[in-house]
């Protein structure tokens, strides 16, 4: 440690570590809802009739969430993130009573979308807050801390979901989101104090960037999600739909780049792009993105129709996946913060994910479920091993002034490949299992089966065994080949961060033309966070 690095003072440490703590719930809060409906999909979708629109209550969530990331992060660049932090959960709770409230999959999905635009601030916040308070070189074990809260949250939400489902109904899935948040909201209130942002002059808003944004994002997960499926589920590639589609995306692409080459303040600076280490993480996240959600979205329906799990087992056999992502998550972070080297952490783990999609995509129905949870845990330590070093890199690379909008920009495209994964793995596995079940199914089964659309885990149960088989197997044949289709996607991950530069990681938090800024915790305490002067207690203590 250099007289230009002073430590901490052990009371700060600890402020900064009730701050901290706040922010994991509320990421926590978000993160749950991508997955806490995978557990609890097919019967959902069997209750409300829908089995055709299942992809979207996942899809529409992570869509809705994907178009806020870059407004939530350029207005907290702009105005401080307090406010809208706020204002992220108010509308995260809004959505949950519109989807409590839901008789049909129309007000579930709806309910879903609302839910997103909330959800997208709340994660995006949550990480640019810590990069408000703790320097790149010290952020490696938080980061990592982050990635156990959202391993956590991929395993916890499908067991709560399938708890709900079993016990007192899946609708408490987004009832419990209301008592959580409005206490998220008085904690922000009362305990998080961030930097005074001084803004000159009124702020100016992206409104046309932001449009054009949220239309080439749609654009982008429809084209996916309804390509070459045949009605009601899609379209066919040729179709004036599809084509119509693909036409006013690249249009809206092209129209969003040349309104931000003219914004005063961009929602989306296209300067970002111009750092080598930015564009290698973005385009790395994107595909892994891909793979991460095509597999968590719909593993839990794999395991309750193909092992025969219920909800609540079908959430338990994620726990292996939960445990190597929240291991590796947090010992990778840890040992960045450790040595300050951190190119290895992206190599590895984007090389060991290749190797659990190449695993899961070998799943037959007979194969033993304790295989199955091995497999699934190979990849939660690829996923753990390089998805918040990510982040860290691209924060690494930009002033504080800018690592809002910075953050959200990387998190955006790693959400537009989740987007893209849910979309593609959905409509590609519901096509592949209408078409199989229907080609498969005798006649005589019409009967005892009754429409596909209504197909739940205990109804599948109750079917004589030559017609159960015919589902598992159709269900096995329509899931398992697809992981294989998104492996090239990893590989090419693979080989981008390969070539991230890994510059040293800051000890300072660079303000850029503020000369001091302060962090309160609880009214009490005071962090100065002056240019060229803070760091965080480490592991022995010196804060070196």
């Amino acid at each position: 440690m250099t007289q230009n690095e002073p430590a901490l003072e052990p009371h700060h440490t600890r402020n900064i570590l009730l701050v901290f703590a706040g922010l994991m719930v509320t990421m926590l809060l978000a993160s749950l809802d991508q997955t806490i409906f995978s557990t609890a999909l097919p019967t959902i979708v069997g209750d409300l009739h829908g089995v055709d629109l299942m992809s979207w209550v996942i899809t529409i969530y992570i869509l809705a969430s994907t178009i806020m990331l870059p407004v939530y992060g350029k207005l907290g660049d702009l105005v401080g993130r307090k406010g809208i932090f706020i204002g992220a959960i108010a509308i995260f709770i809004v959505g949950s009573i519109i989807g409590g409230w839901a008789q049909d999959m129309t007000w579930l999905i709806i309910g879903r979308a609302v839910q997103g635009l909330g959800g997208g601030g709340l994660m995006i916040l949550s990480q640019a807050i810590i990069a408000d308070v703790v320097p790149a070189r010290e952020r490696g074990k938080y980061m990592g801390i982050m990635g156990g809260v959202f391993a956590i949250s991929s395993v916890a939400g499908p067991l709560l979901g399938g708890w709900f489902t079993d016990v007192i109904g899946w609708r408490w899935g987004l009832w419990m989101n209301i008592p959580l948040g409005i206490l998220a909201i008085l904690a922000a209130m009362f305990f998080l104090h961030l930097p005074k942002h001084t803004t000159q002059g009124k702020v100016k808003l992206d409104v046309l960037g932001i449009a054009l944004l949220a239309v080439a994002s749609t654009g982008i997960v429809l084209i996916t999600t309804w390509g070459g499926h045949d009605a009601p589920n899609g379209y066919a590639w040729g179709s004036p739909q599809i084509i119509g589609l693909i036409v006013g995306t690249v249009i809206a692409a092209i129209a969003f780049v040349f309104v931000e080459t003219r914004a005063s303040e961009p929602v989306m600076p296209l300067h970002l792009f111009k750092k080598l280490n930015f564009n290698l993480m973005t385009a790395a996240g994107l595909a892994i993105g891909v793979a991460m959600f095509g597999t968590l979205a719909y593993i839990p329906t794999y395991l309750q129709m193909v092992t025969g799990a219920n909800a609540t087992q079908s959430g338990l056999l994620m726990i292996p996946m939960m445990g190597t992502v929240l291991i590796a998550s947090i010992v990778s972070g840890a040992l960045v913060t450790r040595t300050g080297r951190y190119k290895w952490a992206p190599i590895a783990g984007t090389l060991v994910t290749a190797v659990g999609m190449l695993l899961l995509s070998t799943m037959t129905a007979d194969l033993p479920v304790w295989v199955m949870c091995v497999y699934l845990g190979v990849m939660g330590l690829g996923l753990g091993l390089c998805m918040q070093i990510f982040v860290l890199v691209v924060q690494n690379t930009f002033p504080a002034s800018e690592v809002g909008v910075a953050t959200a920009t990387n998190n955006y495209f790693r959400q537009i490949g989740a987007s893209l994964g849910s979309a593609v793995v959905g409509g590609l596995f519901t096509a592949r299992l209408l078409d199989l079940l229907t080609d498969r199914m005798p006649a005589s089964a019409g009967g005892a089966v009754g429409s596909t659309n209504n197909l739940t885990p205990e109804m599948v149960k109750e079917l004589p065994d030559a017609i159960r088989n015919i589902i598992i197997g159709a269900y096995n044949d329509a899931l398992t080949p697809i992981f294989l289709f998104i492996l090239p996607l990893v590989l090419v991950a693979t080989v981008l961060v390969c070539f991230v530069k890994e510059d040293p990681l800051k000890k300072t938090i660079d303000r850029g033309d503020v000369l001091a800024e302060s962090l309160e915790i609880d009214g009490a305490d005071t962090v100065a966070a002056t240019t060229g002067a803070i760091a965080v207690l480490d592991r022995d203590g010196s804060g070196a």
